[in-house]
């Protein structure tokens, strides 16, 4: 596979996984850890989670592609909002569609195996 097509495919994943989250901004939800929360509470609560990992994972994408934000900030950017989308989803487990949080689970998981432990792609390959 060439450098030219893994490179669109990183962003393309980077870019679909922050879109991915707008889909719970302001939706109806509720968390198994604080049950007694007002639903506009956990509404708020939740799209505080979403918002922060689509944005996140959006400058993620923009950095590995060399547009405005640093190209050397892909990889933190992609691991802390990695982390941030993996507590939402926790916190607020139940909530959505079992796809969705199939989709969600295991592209953040696939973000932290890559970056964490496989170090791929190797920086020599793109230069971040």
């Amino acid at each position: 596979m060439s450098t030219g097509l893994i490179r669109i495919l990183i962003a393309g994943a980077l870019f679909v996984h922050a879109v991915g989250h707008t889909l719970g901004f302001f939706m109806p939800t509720r968390s198994w850890l604080i049950p007694q929360a007002s639903e506009p509470m956990l509404r708020t609560l939740s799209s505080v989670f979403w918002v922060l990992a689509a944005g996140g994972f959006l400058l993620s994408c923009l950095s590995f592609l060399g547009i405005i934000v640093p190209p050397d900030w892909w990889r933190p950017l992609a691991v802390v909002f990695a982390v941030v989308s993996l507590l939402g989803i926790g916190l607020f487990w139940g909530t959505w569609p079992a796809f969705n949080v199939f989709g969600a689970l295991t592209m953040n998981l696939a973000v932290l195996v890559t970056q964490l432990w496989l170090k791929w792609p190797p920086t020599d390959m793109f230069g971040r």
